[in-house]
């Protein structure tokens, strides 16, 4: 498993939220780029980025910022957030980045999803799974979907989809520990790299996802309270996952 710490950016800042609130954000660090030259010191061996003004309004709305990123930092990206056309995918891969995440588009958009897959193939688009109460939410969380995320995340690999991010909204951003239980039940579905999203808080949470067998776990608040020491859950992990 791979620690992957994550940048959320609104209105070219660094923030967090609370169960994906926009009215909970808070300004956690000055700069997005000294935040990855510091995942990049810590050992990162990637970093996740969410342009969260994209996500609600479908553009690529920090664009800039996060292709300057791409630039300057040696550690390969992955974003997220309005990434809903193969004009934006382009942009972002022709930028440096090395993975983009789908995630409203994936779910509305089963053309535009595959011909993703096949003009940059599975090592280069991979889905978010964004989930409520088991629902998959879409428009930046704000919509419920009706969609089961384990019918979901089956279809997706059925399609082709190597790389699910899966966040348990109720978690995100709460510092309250991880849904394990969720990662389990999507683990046994499904033959995807998994990468856990929300809720750690703290070295035992990397601990116990690392039991789980999975790709990666994401974390962000954690990291910027202090409560999570990066560079020694990226060690351990090498070590022992």
């Amino acid at each position: 498993m791979i620690v992957i710490p994550a940048i959320d950016i609104l209105d070219g800042m660094c923030v967090r939220l609370k169960k994906g609130d926009y009215g909970t954000a808070s300004k956690v660090a000055e700069s997005a780029f000294d935040t990855a030259k510091a995942f990049e010191d810590a050992g990162a061996e990637y970093i996740h980025i969410v342009d969260l003004n994209g996500a609600k309004s479908g553009e690529s709305d920090n664009f800039s910022l996060i292709k300057e990123l791409a630039s300057k930092v040696s550690v390969p990206i992955e974003v997220g957030g309005g990434i809903r056309n193969m004009k934006t995918v382009e942009k972002y891969i022709n930028a440096g980045v090395s993975r983009v995440i789908l995630g409203s588009a994936a779910l509305r958009d089963r053309d535009f999803l595959l011909e993703s897959l096949r003009e940059y193939g599975r090592d280069k688009v991979s889905v978010g799974v964004d989930v409520l109460d088991g629902d998959v939410r879409t428009d930046g969380w704000l919509k419920a979907s009706g969609k089961d995320y384990i019918d979901f995340a089956k279809a997706l690999e059925a399609d082709g989809v190597k790389n699910l991010i899966v966040t348990d909204i109720k978690t995100d951003g709460m510092l309250s520990g991880p849904n394990l239980d969720m990662q389990k039940k999507l683990k046994k579905a499904v033959s995807c790299d998994i990468t856990a999203s929300g809720g750690v808080s703290c070295f035992e949470d990397i601990v116990d996802l690392g039991s789980l067998d999975i790709y990666g776990a994401i974390c962000g608040k954690a990291v910027y309270t202090g409560s999570l020491d990066l560079k020694k859950a990226i060690e351990w992990t090498k070590r022992n996952t």
